[in-house]
């Protein structure tokens, strides 16, 4: 008889740049909570956010977060998180390109992982304003492991420094 697994939540990041921006969300969000051992607990609204990093010329993102439970390893996770991208039209062709769909593995909780195929927390979630702003919708007080700040705190400080510069 196989053994239960326990049940850990997790923070995903969503973004997309290309067609129907706000459709190519939801689907990915009802895809995700079609998936057996997944559900959706929580999500952000949508962000509008100018592109980092990437080819010049790509349109803005529509970038937003969940909080999901889990009974599925981080590995079965990301490995749907990456079906459901080649699903819906991602292709990667080029590092921080447009794309119609992005789903980032931000946090899983318990699991420290620093792996070719996976890294966990997401190594570069505390420096983004686009990510941490619809995280601090859902998880506000969370500490983030590097920094030591709460998401919100984070999140405004990163949101200020854009305003400045």
């Amino acid at each position: 008889m196989p053994s239960a697994r326990s049940t850990r939540r997790a923070l995903l990041g969503l973004g997309s740049n290309l067609g129907d921006r706000e459709g190519n969300l939801e689907r990915a969000l009802e895809l995700l909570g079609s998936v057996e051992g997944v559900h959706i607990s929580q999500r952000s609204t949508w962000h509008e956010t100018a592109p980092v990093g990437g080819p010049l010329g790509q349109g803005d993102y529509l970038n937003g977060a969940c909080e999901l439970t889990t009974t599925r390893s981080p590995e079965e996770l990301l490995h749907r998180c990456q079906e459901i991208e080649a699903e819906l039209g991602r292709v990667r062709t080029e590092l921080n390109g447009p794309r119609t769909i992005d789903l980032d593995l931000l946090w899983y909780e318990g699991e420290l992982r620093d792996e070719p195929s996976l890294t966990l927390p997401h190594p570069r979630w505390e420096e983004r304003a686009f990510v941490l702003a619809p995280l601090a919708e859902l998880v506000p007080l969370q500490l983030l492991p590097v920094c030591g700040e709460t998401v919100a705190a984070r999140a405004s400080a990163l949101m200020t420094a854009e305003v400045v510069a």
